[in-house]
């Protein structure tokens, strides 16, 4: 079971100022709406009403927090999240790109995921949600343009590869690739953007990017974990088994 699965909704904020005062890694998805961030959320933390999709694009204007350890697995427990004992924190961001938004609710949403992604210290990664048909748009853009500067590793997931055929698959993932690399800093170096393919229907890439979730965030793995520790015991047996034996007609010192 990945560590993920543990995902409980933990809060919700509109201002930057009712962030929550935690200190462990945060790892926030953004992506324009429609492009699959709910729906990437919801199958990576196998719970399928978790993140909410809204049926109007844009209508979910707050930043959602949801909480890995410090409780019970699944949701709809009601028992309390115990703050000291979470390892990290999903956060959902607002889709970006829709039209059907007043232009005021769109300044709130900019001002709020520009300070957001620029300035909250707690933010160790990005997970950036495309539509593989039709990435890089210049919103998307955008959001690079804004983190980059942080330093900070942005993961690009790919969404709904299902719709593309093999050879369409490689090239967009290829062609994101070389968009990525494109990015340098001052120095001429490259930044931490990586990338992968995702379907939610094929289950492509799920494993790929719960991985890296987890390594950005810094939390191991409770079945990784578990397998690490069996392959550690069954090398401390071998090794045992491999050590000389004391010959039996050895004399005892002297006394």
């Amino acid at each position: 079971m990945s560590k993920l699965w543990q995902a409980r909704f933990f809060t919700t904020v509109n201002q930057l100022r009712d962030l929550p005062d935690t200190t462990v890694p945060e790892i926030a998805f953004a992506g324009r709406s429609n492009a699959g961030k709910s729906t990437a959320i919801n199958i990576l933390c196998n719970q399928k009403g978790l993140a909410f999709a809204s049926k109007t694009p844009g209508r979910t204007q707050h930043i959602n927090y949801f909480s890995i350890g410090g409780a019970h697995v699944a949701q709809h427990r009601k028992d309390p999240t115990i703050v000291e004992e979470i390892e990290c924190l999903l956060v959902d961001l607002p889709g970006y790109g829709y039209a059907e938004v007043s232009g005021s609710a769109k300044l709130h949403w900019q001002r709020l995921l520009g300070d957001y992604v620029q300035r909250r210290e707690q933010l160790a990664a990005l997970i950036l949600i495309m539509d593989s048909r039709r990435p890089f748009t210049e919103l998307d853009i955008q959001m690079l343009e804004w983190f980059a500067p942080t330093g900070k590793p942005i993961h690009c997931i790919l969404t709904k590869v299902d719709k593309l055929n093999r050879n369409e698959s490689v090239n967009v993932l290829r062609q994101a690739k070389a968009k990525l690399d494109s990015y340098v800093d001052e120095d001429g170096e490259g930044f931490p953007f990586t990338v992968q393919l995702f379907s939610a229907l094929k289950r492509i890439g799920i494993d790929e990017a719960n991985d890296k979730i987890l390594e950005l965030a810094g939390v191991t793995d409770d079945e990784a974990a578990a397998q690490v520790a069996l392959i550690e015991m069954e090398d401390d047996v071998d090794a045992d088994a491999e050590q000389p034996h004391a010959k039996q007609d050895e004399k005892p010192d002297a006394q």
